[in-house]
């Protein structure tokens, strides 16, 4: 008997210590995307991107981007061909604002853009830093890395794409399952 009680609070103690597992999450994301009248770098334009995500252990959220880039002095492999632009991207910041009202701040430390003409779509990462966060996020540290498609939805009187879909993916967000992140 002892034996089974035994195994018991250990099979118990492992489960609540994977349940209480700190850890990244990886996490799909939606929302639109327009240029911002934030000027990051002169002569550059600055996108806007605003972001939504739930996940069953982050709980709903949302990230608000600003970014801006320019065209690279270094050749893709992955974006090569004649209908095809590859920018650096070389400023920007977001924050993730949790269901709870927790913030992660972050700044951008670099990615790149792959504008597709002949499909009429965008592939564009961005790497961010953790610089900050209150809450659930109040210790967090590492890495975030965006990857999002983005297309085009509305045209400008020229014809020129001026509002966006974006789908895409957030890793690296710390996950804490502490009290204040129960899901109902």
């Amino acid at each position: 008997m002892n034996n089974i009680a035994t195994a018991a609070l250990m099979l118990n103690l492992t489960v609540v210590g994977i349940y209480a597992q700190p850890g990244p999450a990886n996490i799909t994301i939606s929302g639109s995307a327009a240029a911002s009248t934030i000027s990051l770098q002169p002569d550059s334009p600055t996108s806007e991107y605003q972001l939504a995500g739930v996940n069953g252990r982050l709980g709903a959220f949302t990230f608000r981007v600003v970014s801006t880039s320019i065209p690279s002095a270094q050749q893709s492999s992955t974006c090569a061909g004649a209908n095809k632009l590859y920018l650096s991207t070389v400023a920007g910041a977001g924050v993730i604002r949790s269901q709870n009202g927790g913030l992660l701040k972050v700044n951008l430390t670099g990615g790149s853009d792959c504008i597709d003409f002949s499909v009429g779509a965008a592939l564009f990462t961005k790497k961010f830093q953790i610089t900050g966060g209150t809450d659930r996020f109040k210790d967090a540290s590492g890495t975030v890395t965006l990857t999002m498609t983005v297309v085009p939805v509305m045209a400008d009187s020229s014809n020129n794409p001026v509002f966006f879909a974006v789908t895409g993916t957030v890793s690296g967000i710390p996950i804490d399952q502490g009290p204040q992140d129960a899901q109902p």
